[in-house]
Order: C-alpha cells, then structure tokens, then sequence
C-alpha cells in the first residue's frame, strides 16, 4: 500500500471547496479555500508544487456530491492525481459524536477519514465517455417521463371542469405531451447510437438482454450502474449496492431480528429488478416452478422475488464473465 505525506481532504459545494492540508510528519493542518472551478483548482495545485510537495505522495480525498465535484475529477484526470470519492455518509457516520459543524471542519474531518481508513482505498476511476453520456441521457429522460406523468394528469378535469375552459386546456395539454413524447424518444435514440458506436457497449447490452425478464431500460441501468462492470468486483457487491442482498439482525441472545435487505441502496436499480423479477416469472419456466415451489414451502411472497433479483443480478454478472450469451439449461432437463 502507498504510503502518502500529505492527506488533503476536500469539502465540496456549488461555489467553493474548502480545502485541509494535512501534512503527516507533523499532523498540522493547513485551511484553503478555492473556488469551485477549473482555474481555481489548477492554481491550486500549483500552489502545492512552489511548496515543494510532490503531488504523487498526495491524497486527495472528497465526499461524492454529484455533478459539484466534476471540475475536481476532470483535474485529478488530466494531472494524473490519487483521488478517493467517498459516499457522504460513509464519512458522516466515521465521526463519531460531534455538535456542530462547517465547512472547514469538514474539511479537516475528510483528511483524518482519508488518514485513518487507508486500508479502505479504492482510488476513483473516471468513466468512459460514452457511460457519461448514457448516465447524462437517462438521468433527462426520467426527468422528461416525470414530466409527461404531470402532464396526463390534466385527464382528471374532464368531469369537473366547464367544457369551454377543458376545451382550451385539453389543446395546450396535447401539445405540451406530443412535444415531451417528441423529446423522449429523441433521448432514447441518442442512447442508441451511443451504444451501436461502442463495440463493448454494444456487446454487454446484448448478453445483458439474453437474461431472461431483462429489457432495454434495465440493460442500460446495469451499464450505467456498473460503469461497465468495472465498478464491482462480483455480483454480491453488487447485489448489496442494490439493496437486495440480506443481513443478519442479531446480539447476543436477547436479540434475534428477522434477515432482511437493508434500506440504504440505488431505489431505481432495485424497483427495476422487482419488475425483471415479475417478468422473468412469467416467461422463465425455471423462475416460475422456483417461486411456487417456495410458496408452497410457506416463505413469504417478497421474500420470493427478492430472491429472484439477486438470481437475475448473478445471471447478469455470468454472462458479462463468460462473455456468452445466456442459455436455458433447464429446457434439457429429461
């Protein structure tokens, strides 16, 4: 493992990045606060270079907050800098009691986290392009279908609205939906074209797609999700990332809780498995017999398809290892 002389931990928000420099010979402390821009980052850097600090024995280290940390990634790419992004609640929960806060002890609170968890480091890897670009288009097109359900809403008037005003309504409302429809499936073409211009795109798609229950919107989630599958090592983690995988509730021999998947997850990958779920049970034969075989068992419904979820994440996962698409053994079964 690399051992750093500078931990830099970064606290990120829209304007500024409050910046701690702390060196480890010395455990002192240095505050900066920067603009959150391209210019201001660099300028930065620079700044450490005058100092005599060699960047490669840094760490840079921030909380993933969305789009505010791109300028960060983009610099940390080009230069070539060890940069950790870490879940927000990940270093939240590290802390132990504390009262208060601001950004500058945030900041300091990320360079200690970076310090005391060096055993955890998984440096950030930035995406292709085109898993960007996919994230980008589908992130719109759930914003544009969120649209498109407020919009049809206006069909409720129909039977407690005066006929002159729903008349003027109706037309702008028709619009309004025709042009949303327009943009969605501009959206879902330019997702297309990503995928056809990308030869290993292209391929994961397709062996995404042999899954049985699996479609177009899920296939392209698991990409996005997986940034290609290289984000995760085995289907387990991710299977845990969706919220699906179960854990044991227990202390001791007072505390015996039921085994259960746990609330902190990606909502949207785990709602669009329990619809793969639903479909697979209706035309996989195998995922059919395996679900009323359990009822018949006496496990709980929900249970079942949960189940079922973490079943089509492994089908998924071995397909993409095997690079083969997936076949239904179960139709040769004498």
């Amino acid at each position: 493992m690399k051992n750093y002389c500078f931990h830099i931990g970064i606290d990120v928000s829209k304007l500024k990045l409050d910046v701690n420099v702390l060196n480890i010979q010395t455990l002192v402390s240095e505050h900066f606060v920067l603009k959150n821009d391209v210019k201001s980052i660099k300028l930065f850097i620079k700044t450490l270079i005058k100092r005599k600090i060699d960047i490669c024995d840094v760490l840079f280290c921030c909380e993933n907050t969305g789009i505010y940390t791109n300028h960060l990634i983009t610099i940390s790419t080009d230069l070539k800098l060890d940069l950790w992004v870490v879940p927000a609640m990940e270093i939240k929960r590290s802390k132990g009691i504390s009262r208060g806060k601001n950004d500058k002890t945030d900041a300091r609170d990320i360079s200690y986290y970076s310090l005391r968890n060096i055993d955890k480091l998984a440096l950030y890897t930035l995406a292709e392009l085109d898993i960007l670009k996919l994230k980008m288009l589908y992130t719109e097109r759930e914003k544009v279908l969120k649209s498109l359900l407020i919009m049809q809403t206006s069909k409720e008037n129909i039977d407690f609205v005066n006929k002159e005003i729903l008349t003027q309504i109706s037309k702008i409302n028709s619009s309004l939906v025709c042009a949303i429809k327009k943009s969605i499936k501009m959206i879902e073409c330019k997702i297309k074209q990503i995928i056809q211009s990308n030869e290993e795109l292209q391929k994961q798609d397709r062996l995404i797609k042999s899954v049985p229950g699996i479609g177009d919107q899920t296939s392209l989630y698991f990409i996005i999700a997986t940034k290609g599958f290289t984000a995760f090592p085995s289907w387990r983690k991710f299977a845990c990332y969706s919220g699906v995988a179960p854990f044991e509730y227990s202390s001791g021999s007072s505390i015996k809780g039921r085994t259960k998947v746990n609330h902190l997850a990606d909502k949207k990958m785990k709602s669009l498995l329990q619809m793969c779920a639903m479909t697979s049970m209706k035309y996989d034969a195998q995922i059919k017999e395996y679900y009323y075989k359990k009822k018949a068992e006496g496990k709980n419904s929900m249970l079942i398809l949960n189940n079922i979820r973490c079943k089509l994440i492994s089908r998924v996962f071995a397909v993409i290892n095997r690079q083969t698409p997936y076949i239904n053994t179960y139709k040769f079964a004498s």
